[in-house]
């Protein structure tokens, strides 16, 4: 069956400009978006509670099964499925490793794409490198001056945008690394240990000050990734909002 085809929204000025952030975590995404798009309404989507969300309103549930029911509601949708069962560490011996101890991770970017695709809204799904999301776009740290490289790569469903330049890095990243340690500008929001950042460490190469939890603070997106990708939809826009005025 043919999937419909998301339609880009124009931004109304007689209602809020309404984003649905779905794996939300804390809201790293939701303030990027926050700042990208004026005057906008932001729901956030979890299947754990998250009393630091960043975002006007809070729904503790599967993601996916909300897309599914509410994401025709909104006009821009953002997911971050979970990482852990798609990057490059869960293949190979570490997927072996895994198995073995009866660790198992959701794969849920097949099905979220299926998801948002029924909606016939603009989209952007964010995993790691080496998971199956689409890589349409790359985003790293340094591009935005932080202290934490987290290279993230988006798909986007129903628009288009330029990759953005990649700037050399500036160093390594601080910690233990075979068992010789570095010094570099860039901290490991990642773990705990050797080395590895601390919870004020992360709120500042993340830029993120509203929450203390460090478990959701090595989880969540630099706003600053989501700030681009908004300011970017918006752009990819411009033409139909010249035709409108």
């Amino acid at each position: 069956m043919t999937q419909p085809i998301p339609v880009r929204r124009v931004p109304d000025a007689s209602r809020p400009f309404r984003v649905l952030d779905a794996c939300c975590c804390i809201g790293g995404g939701t303030e990027g978006y926050r700042r990208a798009f004026p005057d906008c309404h932001i729901t956030g989507v979890d299947i754990e509670p998250q009393p630091d969300y960043r975002g006007d309103d809070f729904h503790q549930g599967d993601a996916i099964a909300f897309i599914l029911a509410h994401g025709h509601e909104f006009d821009f949708i953002h997911i971050s499925p979970p990482c852990q069962g798609e990057g490059a560490p869960t293949k190979g011996t570490n997927k072996a490793r895994n198995a073995a101890i009866g660790r198992t991770y959701p794969h849920l970017i097949g099905p979220a794409r299926a998801a948002l695709q029924t909606t016939g809204r603009p989209y952007v799904i964010e995993n790691v490198p080496g998971s199956e999301v689409r890589k349409d776009i790359r985003l790293c740290g340094e591009q935005f001056g932080l202290g934490v490289l987290m290279h993230r790569y988006f798909e986007l469903g129903g628009w288009t945008t330029r990759q953005p330049v990649h700037p050399r890095h500036r160093g390594r990243v601080r910690g233990w690394r075979h068992g010789e340690y570095h010094e570099g500008p860039y901290v490991a929001a990642y773990g705990k240990g050797g080395g590895k950042a601390t919870v004020e460490e992360i709120r500042e190469a993340k830029g993120i000050d509203w929450s203390s939890d460090h478990l959701r603070l090595r989880e969540a997106l630099p706003p600053a990734y989501t700030e681009w990708i908004g300011a970017a939809y918006l752009t990819s826009l411009a033409p139909r909002l010249e035709v409108a005025a």
